[in-house]
């Protein structure tokens, strides 16, 4: 089991079971949702339970995607593709260890110029 919040607390959610290697997300939707690039977990939503909905927002930034956040203080949590059977949270947000690792950079044809790649993670562009 992992727990995991938003900086106030409101939102709360919990994951049965291990987490899959991460994945860093660089296009600029992304980068402009958490204020750098996007790092997150791809969960099947049977495995994730969320509380605090009331407090929980979404935006839709496209009509696939929608991003989840705190009404409160804002974080960033959630991308949520509306038509599949699963949801993404921000590795940010979890409590305490994770016990993964960053697989996979995607979007880097996107990345921000005021940071580099050298963790030796695969890359792909797009």
């Amino acid at each position: 089991m992992h727990t995991g919040s938003c900086l106030c607390g409101a939102v709360r959610f919990e994951v049965a079971g291990e987490l899959p290697e991460a994945s860093a997300c660089h296009c600029s939707k992304c980068r402009k949702h958490t204020g750098h690039f996007e790092a997150g977990v791809d969960l099947p939503r049977s495995r994730v339970t969320i509380s605090g909905g009331d407090r929980l927002s979404w935006y839709h930034s496209s009509e696939k995607v929608r991003r989840g956040f705190c009404s409160v203080c804002g974080s960033s949590l959630f991308f949520d593709p509306i038509h599949l059977d699963w949801i993404g949270i921000m590795m940010g947000a979890f409590d305490g260890p994770t016990h993964t690792r960053i697989g996979l950079h995607i979007f880097v044809a996107d990345k921000g110029d005021y940071y580099e790649l050298a963790d030796g993670v695969p890359q792909n562009q797009q």
